[in-house]
């Protein structure tokens, strides 16, 4: 091993003595030039730069973030009618569309006894808080007051497809028909994996009844795939005259050198399938969800929480090929969004201004309940609210302290042994 290091080190010599006689030269030019302005040259100067500079005008903007389209903060607002309750949780939220003057939305509803986890679980009694849940809708004529209407899709008799858990909906509009996708649970969740594929329930209203269909219209991949565990979280749009949806994958053993969560597409003309993925998936490489949306003549998605490209929008021209466009703080968990050109397959996406997102009671949400929040932003092209541009943000310090940011006990006591240990090996100088 050293001997390879020592063949290594060798090697780049040369090539380190090279890339030292080029940086001296670039400082005399660099010196003959003087020091970078203080004002920023709106096109990319024709003088010596760091990789840095270079970045700021190739990759990025001069203006920073504040030039950047895709580029928001995000705001939240408590809401009305769907008050939070200890008995009951909603998470997940669909798109939000807007009908006959009306928004609706759908989510995860589920009202049980507290979650158990998977060993405890029973018919009654959950093991996570998506576990024995049911997929209710709600109305509003403003989207800060709404009012809950129950059930849209209600999970049906075992064995039927779905029989544990239906969850995680979100909806698309396509030749005046109405369709639900949704993750389709025959187990309990966790005690395999969080095992579910993608089923779809129809209807000629929003209001229902809906038909379930009963069988997957986007199924697991092959075993050591990807998705070969979960087809998760499906976001449906239509684009390029498809129907799009992008779901979020996982092979469930979370060993090393696996693939955690990805984002996939699978496309088709029929909204019942059939669907086919992407030759090119995993097509986002991060993410716990991805909440798509048609922007200019591509599809921008808002990226969070998984993955290397966590807390990131990024944008693809043609659907499949994204790349990360800025950087994000806070963002909306399992956002449904106002997209009103989601189906508009016009070439000419406007972009979102608001939307709905879940929130944790407490912890991770696993075992715990959530609710839903309102967030606004501005990533469109039609709205200029200065200030979601910002990016200098601070935050109280019941932020930095709340539970799942807070270092526990347990891990104080453990730093404190550690640092003990190093603390009497520290040579003093």
């Amino acid at each position: 091993m050293l001997s390879i290091f020592l063949k290594k080190s060798f090697l780049n010599l040369p090539i380190l003595g090279i890339t030292l006689a080029l940086s001296s030269s670039l400082s005399l030019i660099a010196d003959d030039q003087g020091a970078f302005p203080a004002q920023i040259p709106m096109e990319k100067p024709d003088r010596p730069l760091s990789a840095a500079m270079h970045r700021m005008y190739d990759q990025w903007n001069p203006h920073e973030d504040h030039g950047n389209e895709l580029y928001s903060n995000f705001k939240y607002t408590d809401l009305k009618g769907l008050e939070r309750s200890p008995n009951i949780s909603r998470r997940d939220p669909s798109k939000i569309i807007r009908v006959n003057g009306k928004y609706y939305v759908w989510y995860t509803h589920r009202n049980t006894a507290p979650p158990v986890g998977p060993q405890k679980a029973t018919d009654t009694i959950p093991s996570f808080d998506w576990d024995l849940s049911d997929i209710w809708y709600a109305t509003s004529k403003d989207g800060y007051t709404w009012e809950e209407q129950g059930p849209a899709l209600k999970r049906p008799e075992k064995p039927t497809y779905g029989w544990r858990s239906v969850t995680t909906t979100d909806i698309l509009i396509w030749q005046g028909k109405y369709y639900l996708y949704y993750q389709a649970f025959n187990e309990t969740p966790g005690l395999r994996s969080d095992r579910a594929a993608v089923a779809v329930a129809s209807s000629d209203s929003p209001d229902g009844p809906w038909t379930m269909h009963h069988t997957p219209v986007i199924d697991f991949g092959k075993e050591g795939e990807w998705d070969s565990a979960a087809i998760h979280d499906p976001y449906p749009i239509v684009y390029k005259d498809q129907i799009h949806i992008y779901y979020k994958g996982s092979p469930g053993k979370r060993k090393e050198g696996n693939i955690i969560r990805a984002q996939g597409l699978a496309r088709g003309t029929n909204p019942l399938g059939p669907f086919v993925k992407s030759k090119l998936n995993p097509v986002i490489n991060s993410g716990h969800e991805a909440a798509v949306f048609p922007w200019k003549d591509g599809v921008a998605a808002i990226v969070s929480i998984d993955g290397p490209e966590k807390n990131t929008i990024q944008y693809s021209p043609d659907g499949e090929n994204f790349h990360v466009v800025s950087n994000i703080q806070m963002p909306p968990v399992a956002p449904g969004s106002f997209i009103p050109d989601a189906y508009a397959n016009n070439g000419d996406g406007r972009g979102i201004t608001w939307g709905l997102s879940h929130v944790n009671f407490k912890g991770s949400g696993v075992q715990n309940n959530c609710g839903l929040l309102r967030f606004d932003c501005d990533l469109s092209l039609d709205v200029d609210r200065e200030i979601f541009k910002r990016n200098n943000l601070r935050f109280n310090i019941e932020t930095y302290l709340q539970n799942g940011v807070a270092l526990p006990k347990y891990l104080q006591n453990k730093i404190k042994k550690e640092q003990q240990a190093v603390d009497k090996d520290t040579i003093t100088p």
